[in-house]
């Protein structure tokens, strides 16, 4: 018994190590034809070469320029809107009515159009358009009037828990873009500038009160119907810094020229 015991382990060894020994010639084998099937000349492999020319591929392809555009839904900008007063941020007495909530006056846009070219990776222009509106809180419990020839309000008894003055415009404006090479996380850093043309839609006036409740009213308000300004944004990634100016006056209002509208903030939605 303990000699057939013993054969038995012997020729199980023995058999392991044919076994063994068949494998790593069989594997032998086949790196050898692996090896073989990728060397080619010069001393590269066939992966390799193939790999070298699709990135190349894809240089030459990002390199050509193309036109983009379509329906989008980018650049969304909120902010805070400042009115400037022939060059000063403070309100003349013409302009006092209009006192406003500095932190409460806001913007915010967004473009759902966008068509241009783009030259290479670094530089693409483009027209947009898009929608844009200026919020503003005002401080004073008076009524904006509505259908008048020049800007007027009147003073309320009623204390107003919110009284919002604001406008919307149609806005398109023609971008500039700089953009840098990417870094490993494929994100890269953005200069857009560009003039802005807009077309208004409509004022409002919203105010909120415990004696009238919640009111509404719509009117052009003197707004300017058509206003042109510039724009300039600085960004990484998806993310961004802007601001805008408007070179023409707020109001289509004898007694409120020189008073203008810029705004700051940020910008979603760069790339």
């Amino acid at each position: 018994m303990k000699k057939l015991i013993i054969a038995t382990l012997l020729v199980s060894g023995l058999a392991g190590v044919m076994t063994e020994t068949a494998t790593a010639q069989n594997d032998s084998t086949s790196n050898a034809k692996e090896k073989k099937l990728e060397v080619s000349i010069g001393g590269y492999s066939f992966k390799k070469a193939q790999r070298i020319k699709q990135d190349s591929l894809k240089r030459v392809e990002a390199n050509k320029g193309r036109f983009i555009g379509g329906i989008t839904f980018t650049r969304l900008d909120l902010g805070f809107s400042k009115l400037i007063d022939n060059g000063s941020f403070n309100l003349s007495p013409e302009n006092e009515f209009l006192s406003y909530r500095g932190i409460k006056t806001s913007t915010i846009s967004f473009d759902v159009l966008q068509f241009g070219y783009r030259f290479n990776p670094h530089f693409k222009v483009y027209l947009a358009g898009g929608f844009d509106w200026t919020l503003i809180r005002l401080r004073k419990n008076i009524t904006i009037q509505e259908g008048t020839r020049d800007l007027t309000f009147v003073a309320e008894t009623t204390n107003f828990s919110k009284n919002r003055f604001s406008n919307s415009y149609v806005h398109i404006p023609l971008n500039f873009e700089l953009r840098s090479k990417e870094n490993d996380n494929g994100k890269r850093f953005y200069f857009v500038f560009g003039p802005e043309l807009s077309f208004l839609l409509n004022g409002k006036v919203k105010q909120v009160s415990d004696k009238h409740g919640k009111v509404k009213h719509k009117d052009d308000y003197n707004f300017q119907p058509f206003r042109y300004g510039g724009t300039v944004r600085l960004g990484y990634g998806g993310i961004g810094l802007f601001t805008k100016y408007y070179f023409n006056d707020m109001f289509d209002s004898p007694a409120q020229k020189g008073l203008k509208n810029m705004s700051v903030g940020i910008t979603f939605g760069m790339n």
